[in-house]
């Protein structure tokens, strides 16, 4: 039975979209193992509940709110404000990197801007309200340069174990729901570091034992030297290159973990932490070696070894995790095992970045899962995944979830199409029909297009060639489509029938179909009751489906009219209503629905009779456009052909019925526009026109002087004459009027003017 682990980091309890990346990647990758090649995945997943930046963080939130609990006066929030400064410029005097640098200088900029106000209510001595007002602002901008001057000063007092467990809990629920909101599997099981202590005492004990750790001032250390020089085992499998990386190391190691008297307690600057002898300030348990806490790698494999025992199959993470942590995780699980192969393959995924930027939570680059699903519907997120390998770097861009977007709506309007076409009534032996040359040429296609997904996904679950070749299959068969509807034939509903749940079954095994639906994405919301209010116009409404509506089509209307009495009543059939109606089962539309459209049929010839055929096909334009798709209802007319009738989700609808709205309000005022800027231009030539050619030049005394008897001007304004060429460019402007004020008069004459 292969078994899956996945490690949950640090920053996943924060609900970092970074993070989430692994965990969508990793979801897709467990469901092609299960659902497509029926392997039996075991799936653990380990949640670090303990470790430095947690510590230092839950330290910092407490004593914070401890602080803000006192509702220090305003003179001493500055004073303490001022002094939370001097470090914290220190700092970002001493930083290098270009881009942190920036992000403190923001910082330092948004502190000084939001304590002017307060500086200037405490001189001027406004009323409280306002100070106070004032102050809770300040306390906002200043949060974290305040709990870091705070950690600094006071953190060696925090000693209640439950104060470090409060935060890791609270990331933890979140990050389960937004797991859920994703639609990523729970794992089979879960391990927490604090529930796991004793058992990590026990491994980091053995690891002694076999020769490969030493103790060292209260911390245990594993010997890299040693480990490195023994025939069984070799160290930094994955980044070989890496070893010796102290910067990757100390980070390795934890922001508490890196002082000067903690790395003198190493034998090598290679040498990881096993155990952490806990200082002041920081949660601790009962061990051999005295008081202390576990080191961050060592987390990981005994939690995972407790339950995967000596190997596993497969270890995932991210691609930054390679060296030191997973290579570290090697070394000390071989050396407790005493064997060489604790994992078989690692998987890590590629990088998350925002549009063309590295994400980073030091750096305050980054979105949140809730910030995404904002935007962007957890489906079209996991398509934009989908659409690029695991494995390589994945830009967070509008482009990239446009790209997502119009590949939902393309395989979104082929279930539509392929639903429309098995909703249309046929007697069982009529399900059935006889294959052409097109129908081969399909099928054929069809059978190599699964064979070309079953190849990409053999080939490192290359997703994104999958989804390309789905793509193609469903262009084939909107080709298909297209040429039968051109020859008025009926497509082969059982061959596009298999293709459609070919498809959806594909999407369900990669997550992107999330409910149950035997076909298609699922419809939900709203749209999927339909609630017409009583009265005449609203009984109209209820079945005048704008063009190709009632019965099928538009032009039913007048034949509708001509032969129907009120004697007789409606017709039988009912076209798309007939259709929504037959689908309410599956959609969620109330089961009465066909006899309401029935009774309102005949509302509809008493308003033909009474109001007139061309009121009722403006509401009938109503229905189509505005009501339906409250409904999650769309109709598509085809010339000579029954109405498409597609049911879908109420927002999706709505969305389009917007975007629909908004080109056209765009192109109405492009053409007004246009229209007056042509009525300006218009308006100019005629007031050009009715100037007369002898007063053109006289008003311009600012350029001339002295006119001729023509008004043709001969001197500049400083009394000097024109050149030759000025003044003939001056005669042919002339002219030109002359012409221009002929044409008037012209026009006055024949009485185009009043």
């Amino acid at each position: 039975m292969p078994s899956l682990v996945a490690l949950l980091g640090r920053a996943a309890s924060r609900g970092l979209f970074q993070v989430f990346r692994s965990y969508i990647s990793f979801d897709i990758l467990r469901r092609v193992l299960r659902d497509y090649f029926g392997f039996d995945v075991f799936y653990c997943m380990n949640i670090t509940d303990i470790d430095d930046k947690i510590i230092k963080r839950a330290r910092q939130n407490y004593l914070f709110e401890q602080y803000r609990g006192k509702q220090p006066r305003a003179a001493q929030l500055l004073e303490d404000v001022h002094a939370a400064l001097k470090p914290f410029s220190a700092k970002l005097n001493e930083t290098t990197d270009p881009d942190r640098k920036q992000m403190l200088e923001r910082t330092q900029r948004a502190v000084e801007l939001a304590a002017e106000p307060l500086e200037r209510a405490v001189r001027g001595g406004l009323p409280a309200e306002e100070a106070a007002r004032c102050a809770e602002v300040l306390l906002e901008e200043a949060k974290d340069l305040l709990s870091d001057w705070l950690d600094s000063t006071l953190g060696s007092e925090v000693t209640d174990n439950s104060i470090f467990s409060k935060l890791p809990k609270f990331w933890e629920e979140e990050f389960h729901r937004d797991m859920e909101t994703l639609n990523v599997l729970p794992p089979d099981v879960l391990t927490r570091v604090s529930e796991y202590v004793p058992e990590i005492v026990n491994f980091v004990q053995k690891i002694v034992d076999n020769g490969y750790g030493y103790v060292s001032n209260g911390s245990v250390y594993f010997d890299t030297v040693k480990f490195a020089s023994s025939e069984r085992h070799s160290y930094g499998k994955l980044v070989p290159e890496a070893v010796g990386d102290q910067k990757a190391l100390q980070e390795g190691e934890g922001d508490l973990s890196v002082s000067a008297d903690r790395l003198s307690e190493k034998r090598s600057p290679n040498d990881f932490a096993l155990w952490k002898a806990s200082k002041p300030g920081e949660p601790s348990w009962p061990c051999p070696w005295g008081k202390g806490r576990p080191g961050w790698h060592i987390e990981c494999s005994a939690m995972a070894s407790a339950l995967l025992g000596a190997s596993m199959d497969i270890h995932g993470g991210g691609f930054d995790l390679r060296f030191p942590h997973h290579d570290n995780e090697l070394a000390q699980s071989e050396a407790y095992f005493d064997n060489d192969c604790w994992v078989r393959y690692f998987l890590h995924t590629g990088h998350l970045t925002i549009a063309g930027c590295k994400m980073s939570k030091s750096l305050k680059n980054f979105i949140t899962i809730k910030d995404a699903l904002q935007k962007h519907s957890a489906r079209q997120l996991r398509l934009a995944f989908l659409m690029h390998s695991w494995k390589d770097t994945l830009d967070y861009s509008s482009n990239t979830m446009e790209s997502a977007l119009q590949y939902e709506k393309f395989m979104n309007e082929f279930f539509l199409n392929v639903k429309d076409i098995l909703r249309a009534p046929v007697d069982i032996t009529g399900r059935f029909e006889k294959w052409e040359d097109e129908e081969s040429e399909l099928n054929k296609s069809f059978y190599d297009k699964k064979t070309a997904v079953h190849e990409a996904l053999c080939d490192n679950v290359d997703t994104r060639t999958v989804l390309e070749e789905m793509r193609a299959l469903v262009g084939q068969c909107n080709l298909y489509m297209a040429a039968r509807k051109a020859a008025r034939r009926r497509p082969n509903r059982a061959l596009l029938e298999s293709i459609a749940r070919y498809l959806t079954h594909m999407l369900k095994v990669f997550g992107a179909i999330e409910e149950e639906s035997s076909l298609g994405f699922p419809v939900r919301g709203p749209g999927s009751s339909l609630n017409v209010r009583a009265g005449p116009a609203r009984d109209l409404v209820g079945v005048a489906a704008g063009p190709g509506g009632l019965l099928g089509a538009r032009e039913c209307w007048p034949r509708l009219a001509g032969g129907w009495s009120q004697a007789s009543g409606p017709p039988a059939p009912l076209g798309w209503a007939s259709r929504i109606s037959e689908n309410a089962s599956s959609s969620g539309v109330r089961p009465n629905l066909q006899a309401r459209f029935r009774l309102l049929l005949v509302g509809a010839w008493n308003l033909v009779e009474s109001r007139g055929l061309p009121e009722v096909l403006q509401l009938s334009d109503a229905l189509r456009d505005d009501i339906l798709p409250e409904l999650g209802v769309r109709l598509e007319d085809h010339e000579g052909l029954p109405t498409v009738v597609k049911l879908g989700d109420r927002e999706t609808l709505l969305k389009e019925r917007e975007e629909k709205r908004r080109v056209e309000e765009e192109k109405r005022r492009k053409k007004e526009g246009a229209a007056r800027k042509k009525q300006e231009q218009e308006a100019a030539k005629l007031a050009k026109m009715k100037i007369s050619p002898s007063e053109m030049f006289l008003s311009e005394t600012d350029k001339y002087s002295k006119f001729d008897e023509n008004g043709l001007p001969t001197h500049d304004s400083e009394g000097k004459e024109l050149s030759k060429g000025q003044a003939k460019k001056l005669k042919k402007l002339l002219e030109a009027q002359e012409r221009l004020h002929k044409e008037y008069l012209q026009m006055v004459q024949n009485g185009s003017f009043k």
